[in-house]
C-alpha cells in the first residue's frame, strides 16, 4: 500500500492545514501507530495517526467546502482557545463537515477570511511562493505623509527582514483620520499592523477585503457562505491549479 506524507494525511483528514500538521509534528503531538513522528514521515491510511490522542480518519468520500466569511472584530482564529476566547469556527453554525480557517487575522481585525477542509488548497493560499495578493482597508492616526507613503510601499523591515513592496492608497482623509488600501503580498505575523506601527501610525480599524480575485462584497459581519464555482475557478487560477 502506499505511503504518503502523515501531514498530508492530516491535511487531508480536515483537522487542519499542511503547514499547522508540520507545526504539530515538530512539537510531538502527532503519533503514528503510538510512536512520535517528524515533518516528512510517511504512513498508509490504514496506519493509526494521533493528534494530541485524537484519531484521524479520513473518510472514503470526501466533500471538499470552500467557505468565505466576514470575520467580525472579538473572534480569534483558531480552532479552539486555551483562553476561553470567542473562535471563529463558533460562528460556522451549520457546517457538518470539519472545516479550518486558511491564514488568520488576529482578534482585533477583521474581514475576508476562508475557511476548508481541502489541505493541498489551504497549503497553497498561503505558501509565500504563491504571492496572493490581500488588499486590506486600513484607517490609521491621526495623519499620514508622503514619507510614511513611501516607507510602507517600498517595506519595512520587520524581524530582522524586509516586507516585499506593497501597494498603499489614500481612500479617505479627515481631520485626525486617514483610511488607506493596502495591498501585500505575504502574510506575516500582524504585518500591516506592525508596518503602520513601524512608521508611527495607530491602527483603528484594520478590515480585509479581498484576497486574490475574491472579494468580501456585502457579506454581513459574522455571516459566511459558499465560494462559487466562478469564485472557485478564479482563485484556482491565481494559486496555479487547474479547477
Amino acid at each position: 500500500m502506499e505511503k504518503i506524507r502523515i501531514q498530508k494525511i492530516i491535511a487531508d483528514s480536515g483537522y487542519c492545514s499542511r503547514r499547522k500538521a508540520e507545526e504539530l509534528m515538530t512539537k510531538g503531538r502527532v503519533k503514528l501507530n503510538g510512536h512520535p513522528v517528524k515533518p516528512g514521515d510517511k504512513a498508509t491510511v490504514r496506519d493509526i495517526i494521533t493528534v494530541d490522542g485524537e484519531r484521524i480518519y479520513i473518510p472514503k468520500t470526501k466533500k471538499y467546502l470552500y467557505i468565505m466569511m466576514n470575520k467580525p472584530r472579538g473572534y480569534v482564529t483558531t480552532m479552539n482557545d486555551e483562553l476561553g476566547r470567542k473562535c471563529v469556527t463558533e460562528l460556522l453554525d451549520g457546517i457538518d463537515e470539519r472545516v479550518y480557517p486558511v491564514g488568520r487575522l488576529d482578534r482585533n481585525s477583521e474581514g475576508l477570511l476562508l475557511f476548508t477542509n481541502d489541505g493541498n488548497f489551504a497549503n497553497s493560499i498561503m505558501h509565500p511562493a504563491k504571492q496572493i495578493a490581500k488588499t486590506y482597508r486600513v484607517t490609521v492616526r491621526p495623519d499620514i505623509n508622503d514619507e510614511q507613503l513611501v516607507a510602507l510601499s517600498d517595506g519595512i523591515e520587520l524581524d530582522g527582514r524586509k516586507t516585499l513592496p506593497a501597494t498603499v492608497v489614500v481612500k479617505d482623509k479627515e481631520p485626525g483620520r486617514v483610511v488607506l488600501l493596502i495591498t501585500i503580498k505575504e502574510g506575516r505575523n500582524r504585518q500591516i499592523r506592525r508596518m503602520c506601527e513601524a512608521v508611527g501610525l495607530e491602527v483603528a480599524r484594520l478590515r480585509r477585503i479581498s484576497i486574490g480575485p475574491l472579494r468580501l462584497g456585502m457579506l454581513k459581519p459574522g455571516s459566511y457562505r459558499e465560494l462559487t464555482a466562478d469564485e472557485l475557478r478564479s482563485i484556482r487560477n491565481a494559486i496555479g491549479k487547474e479547477g
